[in-house]
């Protein structure tokens, strides 16, 4: 009998502190942010706060700092959606520039010669009438021309319109708007997380706290009965020994030390929440409730796993992904296709030379003009690019029906559970209410020496056992509801409601 009760003692120690620690470990630390600043007049002041479920959620969607990085991610994603649609537009540019030249360029022009043809009366002046003319030779030297100054300012606006790219600018548009798309969906599944850890956080620290105030009443009971067993063993029949007092002294100490750990946990709780609040290390948050509520989750299995694939963040940002590679694709291919752009230009530059070429005709004008850019050749490069899109659109779409089906098994596991908590509860109530009435009428029969010691103490624990155990049914039932409202992407009060 005696090692009974140890086994029991064993299975409440268990329940107190393991089941505690593993709810702020297994269940929190994977979704729970990490320390982030905390409002100024809260930083580093190791503040006791004491606040409902929904201003912790408030505070913590306010003060995470992971809230502020998804929103910088969806920014940058816009900005580069924003960069890809500046391709629809004429793209202008304008340059200005000094120039200093060694010495004035210059144009040589060579010598040359030739035969001038004259009159022969200019020369004989008796020459008859019809005399051929006389060819007279021209030498010219050669000239070294001086084109403009050595010092020139010049000016130019140039444009350029992109009228036809084959696809180009629409499949850059696409996988921009998916990538915009991805971080959205990244920034609400962050909300979504921090809602979740606040709450498992929030109903932990709750669990803690009626853990902990078991155990004072248990060892509040466990010391009465240990006086009343010190009495009766002294100054009673003789019934009681000695050996019962001892037993239950043990058990007395044993408990206290489990009570001290589960005080421990209750306060480590309290930091954690605050910790998924964003507060500093040394703050703590007590929740305003002192029970875990319990509402029968109104929902159908099919109906949440039809909401997950229309909600589910995760399910959306694979189709925004396959979106993103559908871009992709139609970019490789408009290399295929020619490119026809128009292209204009202004220039003006100034000079203070005014012959040469530094006339005023040359020193401003314009132009316009049309290009084209026809692919011919590029040693298969556009094929494999186009390949190896579509094999990626291919590998993203076959991940889909993976994701689809993992959604739905984890929605099923999470609904199941559900289930089977919803069943636990009412079977660990009555538990806990024949439990506590066993206690009392052991209680009053050992008074009158009418059970043995080891019966009394086995009923108190019994108690202690049922209580913790329907306290962590309570608090599994709430956790799963809030895991389900993960995995589907929808609000809380929705699926407590049964909207």
């Amino acid at each position: 009998m005696h090692n009974q009760i140890k086994l029991k003692l064993g299975k409440l120690a268990t329940l107190g502190a393991v089941a505690t620690i593993i709810t702020f470990t297994a269940n929190g630390s994977e979704n729970s942010p990490t320390v982030t600043n905390a409002p100024a007049h809260l930083q580093g002041s190791g503040t006791t706060l004491e606040m409902p479920l929904n201003e912790c959620v408030t505070m913590a969607l306010r003060e995470s700092h992971r809230r502020p990085a998804s929103r910088f991610a969806v920014a940058m994603a816009e900005a580069q959606h924003r960069q890809a649609l500046a391709g629809y537009w004429p793209q202008i540019s304008g340059q200005a520039g000094y120039q200093r030249m060694d010495e004035s360029p210059d144009f040589l022009f060579p010598s040359s010669s030739f035969s001038l043809p004259l009159p022969a009366q200019l020369f004989n002046p008796l020459a008859p009438p019809g005399t051929p003319p006389v060819q007279y030779p021209v030498n010219v030297p050669a000239q070294d021309i001086k084109l403009m100054d050595p010092d020139i300012f010049s000016t130019s606006l140039n444009a350029t319109w992109l009228l036809y790219d084959g696809g180009m600018r629409k499949g850059l548009r696409e996988q921009t708007q998916g990538l915009v798309d991805m971080m959205r969906q990244e920034s609400r599944r962050t909300d979504l997380e921090i809602n979740d850890s606040v709450m498992r956080m929030y109903y932990g620290a709750v669990l803690a706290a009626q853990l902990h105030k078991v155990g004072n009443d248990t060892l509040a009971r466990m010391e009465a009965t240990l006086n009343l067993t010190e009495t009766m063993y002294k100054e009673g029949s003789g019934k009681v020994k000695k050996t019962d007092w001892l037993d239950n002294k043990v058990m007395v100490e044993t408990l206290r030390s489990m009570v001290a750990l589960l005080e421990k946990n209750e306060t480590m709780a309290q930091s954690a929440l605050a910790n998924t609040m964003g507060l500093s290390w040394n703050s703590t948050v007590k929740p305003a409730d002192s029970e875990i509520p319990y509402a029968a989750f109104a929902g159908d299995l099919n109906n949440l796993v039809g909401d997950a694939y229309q909600f589910n963040p995760d399910w959306n940002k694979v189709e925004a992904g396959i979106h993103a590679a559908e871009g992709a694709e139609r970019t490789a291919k408009s290399d295929y296709y020619p490119k026809l752009a128009l292209t204009g230009e202004l220039h003006k530059w100034w000079n203070d030379y005014d012959a040469g070429v530094a006339t005023d005709r040359n020193k401003q004008g314009w132009t316009v003009g049309a290009g084209v850019e026809i692919p011919l050749f590029s040693g298969f490069l556009t094929k494999n690019k186009v390949a190896e899109a579509r094999a990626r659109v291919a590998k993203i779409k076959e991940e889909r029906f993976l994701l689809k089906e993992g959604i739905g098994l984890q929605i099923k596991d999470a609904f199941l559970g559900l289930t089977a908590t919803e069943k636990s509860y009412q079977a660990t109530l009555d538990a806990m209410n024949a439990a506590t009435e066993n206690r009392d009428l052991n209680t009053r029969a050992y008074e009158n020496e009418l059970v043995e010691t080891e019966k009394v103490i086995r009923a108190q624990l019994m108690e202690a056992l049922m209580q913790a155990q329907h306290y962590k049914t309570c608090y599994d039932h709430v956790a799963l509801q809030s895991q389900i409202t993960l995995l589907v992407g929808t609000e809380v009060a929705k699926r407590i409601d049964g909207q």
